[in-house]
């Protein structure tokens, strides 16, 4: 299972699913997914996201046991 901080990160920075979706290339929908643990992103998606945030892809996703 792959565990996120998007949510959280997303709140840091005054982003709504939307505005964080336009910058990242995708729809609101994938964010919220993402958000609720239902959707698991490309690798490409995580780079941009890190590149966002300003932060490296394993403080915002990490992988645990289930």
């Amino acid at each position: 299972m792959i565990n996120n901080r998007v949510k959280e990160l997303r709140a840091r920075f005054d982003f709504t699913q939307g505005e964080l979706a336009e910058r990242a290339g995708v729809t609101r929908q994938t964010i919220a997914a993402m958000e609720k643990g239902s959707y698991i992103p490309s690798l490409l998606l995580a780079m941009n996201l890190s590149e966002i945030f300003g932060l490296p892809i394993e403080e915002i996703f990490w992988k645990s046991e289930k």
